[in-house]
């Protein structure tokens, strides 16, 4: 698993010029980053167009990419909150303290073309370190309100910043999850470009892997699933008892009255100085997260107070992974009962829009994540 933490008793406070008097400084509003907070594991669903300068040659179509598919398993690990971050405004512009967490994100391809499954040894295919932040409203320079922003960097070269409006609400029930596309089209616009291999009937065509039977057969990749990747994700959560969910965008190109962010790439992806030669020039990023509070049944067994606590998991369908929870009734439990609990998950469909060959390659990656440790259950459910 992933890890990162921030070193012992570290917190980020301003630094007092001369006379300065800024007041007491308390940490920053985390919002919504709150629910970032330790290790969440889970699984999901990748797919990328990746540039092809190579064999096979066993195609009688265009050979200047492959389609990689991915059945993932997907790690993250968030540290502890910075405190106080100051960034300080010019003339009118007061100061302002923002606060975030850093990240570590680790993802396995878990692919088995001989079961068609998500079984097999794991092999990494994508790294990210970076930070989550929460920046406070402003109404000078600039007037915006609070705000939140993903900086990221991967191994491949590319860094991203990403902003959007923090959610000011939640929604009650399962989140209304839209579609989303892998439809390549020309860099100037226009129509789509038909791609052989998202047709999951084509076995002939630049993919890997390119026979997909075994995975239809086990429903893992079907043609659902490369029309709307998003199918993942709504099917991940069928069955679920999800209480109430939040949802939020970060885009490297955000919608007003968000500005700034963007990509940044090395000289290779970019190709030539113009970036007009990419090999795989990553020109914008957009995010959706969804903050879930999930709701379970926990049965426990007879317990006298004073033995160890219990680590229970409540029932699932099998394609579900669940939490565990640490269970340390405050009392003794002399008959089985049941009792409601919940926990947070997090639910991510992210598209990287790559540029090669005059084309626009959406590369999507979908994913849904459980804690990874055990989650303690309050006292309060005793009641």
């Amino acid at each position: 698993m992933a890890a990162i933490s921030l070193p012992p008793g570290f917190q980020i406070e301003p630094v007092q010029f001369l006379g300065e008097v800024l007041g007491p400084i308390l940490p920053s509003r985390l919002g919504v980053l709150a629910n970032f907070n330790g290790s969440f594991t889970g699984t999901g669903f990748n797919t990328i167009f990746r540039p092809h300068s190579g064999p096979p040659n066993t195609t009688t179509f265009p050979r200047d990419n492959i389609l990689e598919l991915n059945l993932i398993d997907d790690a993250i690990t968030f540290s502890e909150d910075f405190g106080a971050v100051p960034n300080r405004g010019l003339g009118s512009q007061s100061n302002i303290f923002l606060n975030g967490v850093s990240y570590v994100q680790a993802v396995n391809d878990v692919t088995n073309e001989k079961t068609g499954k998500a079984d097999a040894s794991p092999t990494g295919i994508h790294f990210e370190t970076g930070l989550w932040m929460n920046v406070p409203p402003t109404n000078n320079t600039p007037v915006l309100g609070e705000s939140l922003v993903r900086m990221g960097s991967i191994p491949h070269g590319t860094t991203i910043n990403a902003q959007c409006l923090a959610p000011t609400s939640n929604f009650s029930g399962p989140p209304e999850i839209p579609p989303a596309s892998l439809a390549v089209f020309p860099t100037g616009g226009g129509a789509i470009v038909p791609i052989d291999s998202l047709n999951v009937s084509i076995v002939s065509s630049l993919r890997r892997p390119q026979d997909l039977s075994k995975f239809i057969a086990t429903g893992t990749i079907t043609q659902d699933t490369l029309d709307d990747p998003n199918t993942v994700l709504r099917n991940a959560i069928k069955g679920q008892t999800i209480l109430q969910n939040t949802a939020f965008t970060v885009s490297t190109a955000p919608p007003a009255p968000v500005f700034g962010g963007g990509t940044t790439n090395i000289a290779f992806l970019e190709g030539n100085a113009a970036a007009t030669t990419p090999n795989a020039n990553a020109i914008q990023m957009n995010a959706t997260f969804w903050i879930e509070t999930m709701q379970h049944e926990l049965k426990v067994p007879i317990f006298k107070r004073g033995q160890p606590p219990m680590k229970l998991s409540p029932a699932s369908p099998a394609h579900q992974r669940t939490p565990v929870f640490l269970v340390n009734p405050p009392h003794d439990i002399t008959a089985p009962r049941t009792i409601n609990v919940t926990s947070i998950q997090i639910q991510y469909s992210q598209v990287v829009y790559l540029v090669f060959d005059g084309l626009v390659w959406p590369h999507v990656s979908v994913s849904t994540l459980i804690p990874s440790e055990p989650v303690t259950v309050p006292d309060s459910v005793w009641n």
